[in-house]
């Protein structure tokens, strides 16, 4: 049952930009089919990074990011029956209703009731659950995991193992889940196929990981941070390509040495530029071009139509196609028996009094992810 409001520490985004503050809030109580989850651990993801520095209209400050977590429910409201008091779960920044014409059609993961949430506020009633002296503090993703409690739709939250350990399966709530996916269920890469990630971030490494359990013969990896490049490979990518040390486009490049262009070209970055290039590095006929990145700027796509017209496929995802609630069970199962890696994406565990130090090495790209520690 319910127990009403508690006060909590979070780390509170003022403005656009400026360093978090660990402030006290109040958090409501979970209201009917929510779910009140003390947060165990937490990871800094790009999109974060993003939201936070972003000058785009509305201004949704103060803010409390954060949506990649685990966690153990404190809490359910009226009407949920799937969760209880000390469930382990993990959070869900795209949720699954379970009802509506897209859950119920199998064919994608894009719930019309618990989707991206853009307005800062809950699905339900379009409020917020958090305060501070009564002045509403804005969600994100309606999940705000960097606090030490949040409430969150039931729709937003998969129970897992409690065998999991939650101070890394928190990594499967969004980043490396989206990379897998892409490459098993997006793109559904094949054996011998030839694979080229654009971006070799937490979700570009994700793609290759998944590339060489499908059995690709070649992943080739490009990025301008030249420092990547050892860790990459033991990922799978088989060829790093740093396009400042080379003469000519690198999709010239990587259309040389992969004898016309590649299988699957995945683009891990944010930059809508990038995916003309990707798919100017895929092979005609069949080339397939998956964008996952969530641009920062000019989110219009411009590509030459003659791309398409000699058979090249361009197409998106969210989460790697995973159904949120139906799917990540088995993710976090796969990782228990050691056919996944987690762990190796983890650069660095922080305490939550040093969130600021999170944004400031995902600015830097001096990590992949950083786990914080509530």
């Amino acid at each position: 049952m319910s127990r009403g409001v508690i006060s909590c520490r979070a780390a509170v985004a003022w403005s656009a930009g400026e360093p978090l503050v660990i402030e006290e809030v109040q958090l409501s109580p979970p209201q009917s089919m929510e779910i009140r989850i003390k947060v165990f651990s937490t990871s800094l993801c790009r999109s974060d990074l993003t939201a936070w520095l972003s000058q785009a209209p509305p201004q949704l400050f103060p803010r409390i990011f954060g949506h990649e977590a685990s966690g153990i429910v404190e809490s359910v409201g009226e009407g949920v029956t799937e969760f209880e008091e000390g469930d382990h779960v993990l959070t869900l920044f795209t949720g699954e209703c379970m009802k509506c014409k897209s859950c119920a059609s199998g064919k994608s993961n894009i719930c019309q009731v618990l989707g991206l949430e853009r307005q800062g506020l809950m699905h339900s009633d379009k409020k917020t659950r958090f305060s501070i002296k009564g002045k509403p503090i804005y969600h994100y993703c309606a999940v705000s995991s960097f606090s030490e409690y949040t409430v969150v739709h039931s729709g937003c939250a998969v129970k897992i193992s409690s065998s999991a350990p939650l101070e890394k399966i928190c990594l499967l709530s969004c980043g490396v889940a989206a990379g897998l996916g892409a490459a098993w269920k997006v793109a559904n890469i094949t054996e011998g196929s030839t694979v080229v990630i654009f971006g070799l971030g937490t979700v570009g490494l994700s793609v290759a990981q998944g590339a060489k359990m499908r059995g690709a013969s070649q992943i080739i990896g490009v990025d301008t941070n030249s420092e990547k490049s050892e860790r990459a490979k033991a990922f799978g990518v088989t060829d790093f390509l740093n396009p400042n040390d080379h003469d000519q486009p690198i999709q010239q490049v990587i259309n040389r040495i992969t004898d016309g262009g590649a299988d699957y070209a995945f683009e891990c970055v944010g930059d809508t530029g990038i995916i003309t290039t990707a798919l100017q590095s895929c092979c005609s006929g069949w080339g397939l071009t998956v964008t996952l990145g969530v641009p920062k700027e000019k989110p219009e796509i411009a590509a030459h139509y003659g791309l398409f017209l000699t058979g090249r496929t361009l197409t998106g995802s969210l989460f790697g196609g995973w159904r949120p609630k139906s799917d990540i069970p088995s993710l976090v199962d796969m990782y228990l028996r050691k056919e996944i890696e987690i762990d190796d994406y983890i650069t660095h565990n922080l305490a939550f009094e040093d969130i600021n130090k999170a944004f400031d090495l995902m600015r830097e790209g001096k990590c992949l992810r950083c786990v914080i520690h509530m």
